[in-house]
This record gives C-alpha cells, structure tokens and sequence, in this order.
C-alpha cells in the first residue's frame, strides 16, 4: 500500500516537472531574423512609411492597418501578406509593439508604436546642482590622510 502511495506521487511529480521545465522554457522567435523579401534600402522606407501610418492613426488592428497602408499608396507593399511581414520585422527592430485586448472571451490584438522618449523644451543650458558640504569632515577621511 505504501509503494502504490509512493509510486503515484512519483508519477504525478514527475509529470508536474515534465510539465513546467518544457512549457516555461519555450524560445521566443528571434524576429531579427526576418527577411523582408526586399532589399534594406526598400524595406526601411516601407517601414519608416508604415510607422508614420501607424503613428498617425493610432493603435491599428491589422486589418485597419492595411487599410490605412492602401490610402496612403506606400510604394514597395505587394500585398497584405508582405505588409504583415514588414510588421513582424518592424517588431524585431523595436520599431513596434504588438498589444492584446480582451474583450469578454474574444481577443484583438493591435499594433502601436513605441512611446517616444519627452523632449524638454529648455534650451541648451546644463543646469549644475551644488551639494552643500558639511562644516565637519568626518573622522574616517581624516585617519586615511594621515597614514
């Protein structure tokens, strides 16, 4: 009876192992290694184009997105398809995120740029802040000088 005890928590241990060292050490795709299906040259202006439709209209699913892209007549995109693709390498160069909506049990994800980092409008004058020092230094420099 004690083995039938022993070998069941063995099995489901084993199984709970089996389970959390395979699903939690699952790769991310390396999206830098996309091809394009253009050359670089083409393939930043289709992106530096995509990201101002994107950056204009706000956060687009993908279909909107490739609404937009057609409107804007962005020269270089043969299909929805390779819009999708450019998407994905936009993504691998942290051009773009890709954010997840969940409404009820149905998600829609959308695609959105990075925020940008503020701007100050103060001109160009470094503004240095003096810290006050003590009146007394401490002890412990004063016993290092001496040696």
């Amino acid at each position: 009876m004690w083995n039938a005890n022993g070998n069941g928590m063995m099995k489901m241990t084993t199984t709970m192992l089996r389970y959390f060292t395979t699903n939690s050490r699952k790769r991310a795709p390396n999206l830098r290694k996309i091809n394009p299906r253009v050359p670089f040259v083409e393939a930043a202006s289709i992106a530096e184009d995509l990201y101002g439709v994107i950056k204009s209209h706000g956060p687009l699913s993908i279909g909107n997105a490739w609404n937009h892209a057609k409107d804007a007549g962005i020269s270089g995109l043969s299909s929805k398809t390779h819009m999708k693709l450019m998407l994905k390498w936009m993504r691998g160069r942290s051009m773009l995120k890709q954010i997840c909506n969940i409404v009820g049990s149905n998600k829609k994800f959308l695609i959105t740029t990075l925020p940008e980092e503020p701007q100050p409008n103060l001109p160009n004058t470094s503004i240095e802040v003096v810290k006050p020092r003590s009146q007394k230094p401490s002890q412990n420099k004063n016993k290092r000088k001496s040696r």
